[in-house]
């Protein structure tokens, strides 16, 4: 009675418990910040940038001469054993020749899930304005596993700092340095182990698509495209709830695992709202990439699309560090049992 009393003079009622949830995550909202943040602090392309001029105008680390050694002794033997199995290697050596010439060691500095974004990765350039770089050759396999690894471990590191720093100047407008290389040594080796993660389910994932792809073939063109089109289903609903497993890291400063975690439980939170966004990601650096890879790589304009390209990517990134907080916020808070935010 007290209470229809209250309402009939226009006195509000009390609410038992009052539910304020953050902004959902937005699409045009975190571009709109990724991009404002680097436009701000262009100052963090110089990552992107010097990795591309190293890969354009820097030395060359190449397996030429490796490649045609092994193939070379692999024909050896097999004209003495079959002469049809030589003629296929040969077919081989020349193919790998020419895949050789265009191959430089470098490009592992491009490393993955983080690393250092490079336009030239896709299309390693053989030839500068200035003319050809310098060549040094690998010529055997101990020394191109110790440069791969070395050079990974490099890229890593590099990656870190990169996506330490631009995740700063996303989240909070600014860069610390002072706090961005304290946090490096942590951030790189969670980065390391996640690197290791990424490399194992990938070659689980390889195994049996070969062996799938192979049974197809043998029933005939409509079945082998069938079953790749099953195959890349499975794979894309494996692989896309794992694309932030990196953010965690930088963002709620998480180890590797919990980032996992996250990552899978805020993108299939919120599947309807970060598949637009990682579409519309993919078809910006895809499109963008076409465009800055127009010019001649002889040609100086290519230094147009590096410093471009050096640009997207990273406001990209930023936007997807800036996505990644607003729709770990909101998760958290619409599904409280699953809340995602804890620390390693």
């Amino acid at each position: 009675m007290v209470k229809w009393d209250r309402f009939m003079r226009g006195t509000p009622l009390k609410s038992s418990t009052t539910l304020i949830l953050p902004p959902a995550p937005n699409l045009l909202t975190a571009m709109r910040v990724g991009f404002d943040a680097i436009t701000n602090h262009v100052v963090l392309i110089l990552f992107p940038v010097a990795l591309d001029l190293l890969l354009w105008m820097g030395p060359r680390l190449r397996l030429t001469q490796l490649i045609r050694t092994s193939f070379d002794q692999m024909v050896a033997v097999y004209n003495v054993q079959d002469e049809q199995m030589a003629e296929l290697a040969r077919s081989l050596r020349e193919m790998w020749v020419v895949i050789a010439e265009q191959l430089n060691l470098l490009g592992t500095l491009r490393t993955y899930p983080v690393g250092v974004s490079s336009l030239f990765v896709s299309r390693l350039p053989v030839s500068t304005p200035i003319g050809t770089p310098v060549s040094f050759e690998i010529v055997s396999l101990s020394g191109v596993a110790l440069a791969w690894v070395l050079l990974t471990l490099v890229g890593l590191a590099l990656g870190s700092l990169y996506f330490g720093a631009v995740a700063q100047v996303a989240l909070h407008g600014q860069v610390s340095w002072r706090e961005t290389t304290r946090d490096w040594f942590r951030s790189t080796i969670q980065v390391f182990y996640l690197a290791i993660f990424w490399a194992v389910l990938g070659f689980i994932i390889a195994i049996p698509g070969s062996i799938f792809l192979s049974l197809a073939m043998v029933g005939g063109l409509s079945l082998a495209q069938c079953v790749i089109l099953i195959y890349a289903g499975l794979v894309a609903w494996l692989i896309i709830p794992l694309l932030f497993s990196p953010h965690g890291i930088f963002v709620l400063h998480q180890n590797m695992r919990t980032s996992v975690r996250t990552s899978v439980k805020m993108t299939r939170l919120t599947m309807p709202m970060t598949l637009p966004f990682i579409l519309v990601i993919l078809v910006i650096s895809t499109g963008m990439n076409l465009l800055w890879l127009t010019p001649a790589e002889t040609s100086w304009w290519m230094v147009v699309g590096v410093f471009g390209h050096a640009f997207v990517t990273t406001a990209l990134l930023a936007a997807s560090f800036v996505y990644y907080r607003d729709a770990e916020r909101w998760t958290s808070r619409v599904y409280p049992l699953g809340g995602m935010s804890g620390k390693s």
